[in-house]
């Protein structure tokens, strides 16, 4: 049985007072929430998040990291030091970082070994755009992301799958559960190739404008193991209540 995994991606928001509210909200209810939960803020907020998470249930995971563990790479933070601040996540091939920040497969796949290779979990994202759905080939793209990142790695069962159809992110756009489904079934099939048994461990999480309102009767699939969530994780209320669908 997978026990769901509510992970929510914060981007580039907050402030020390902001976050400081945000956790200990969350954290106070936790004991309510029948599912696995995890807060992923920026880098800079870690630590600060990982002391007021500290004796609880809620884990941290980070938003990316460098391809490297040291070295010459200004700017970049290492796994290794992910895993030193109590990281237990780390959020890999977000669309926005494929998109804005012109990760390749190749990028993505580097960083995923190296996260497992500290013990740390990849949530690896992969999703379509709009023109890709449009077109017929969203089943295509997917799978070429998925390949490239995982064909390689032994710890199959280690890694979380994050399905988020780029045209959903931040648009108020939802797949419906029917459509999220559909996805979720085909990924898990795809990992079947390279591991029929991991496939059925491995942890699939829909992202993609959750809210409370949608939240239960996506978790409900059959393959929706729980939810990357970005906007509805910055509030206290709707992100409880996120979690508590997904218990």
């Amino acid at each position: 049985m997978r026990k769901s995994l509510v992970a929510g991606n914060w981007k580039l928001n907050g402030s020390l007072e902001s976050v400081k509210q945000l956790t200990s909200g969350i954290v106070e209810q936790s004991a309510e929430m029948n599912c696995e939960v995890a807060l992923c803020p920026v880098a800079v907020h870690l630590d600060r998040v990982s002391q007021l998470t500290s004796g609880s249930d809620v884990a941290i995971g980070a938003q990316n990291c460098a391809a490297y563990l040291s070295g010459a790479y200004t700017g970049e933070v290492s796994p290794v030091m992910l895993k030193e601040l109590g990281c237990q996540y780390v959020i890999l091939g977000h669309s926005e970082r494929r998109s804005l920040f012109s990760e390749t497969d190749q990028d993505i796949a580097q960083k995923v070994m190296l996260v497992l290779e500290q013990g740390l979990i990849p949530i690896l994202c992969v999703g379509e755009t709009l023109d890709e759905r449009e077109q017929g080939i969203y089943e295509q793209v997917v799978e070429k992301q998925l390949l490239a990142a995982l064909e390689s790695v032994s710890q199959l069962q280690q890694v979380v799958i994050a399905y988020e159809p780029v045209w959903a992110i931040g648009t108020g756009l939802t797949a419906t559960p029917e459509q999220a489904q559909s996805m979720h079934a085909f990924i898990r099939n795809v990992l079947a190739k390279l591991s029929a048994s991991a496939a059925e461990k491995v942890r699939i999480l829909y992202g993609g404008s959750v809210k409370p309102e949608n939240a239960e009767e996506l978790f409900a699939q059959a393959d929706i193991d729980g939810g990357l969530i970005g906007g509805a994780s910055l509030n206290v209320e709707d992100f409880v209540a996120i979690c508590k669908a997904a218990g």
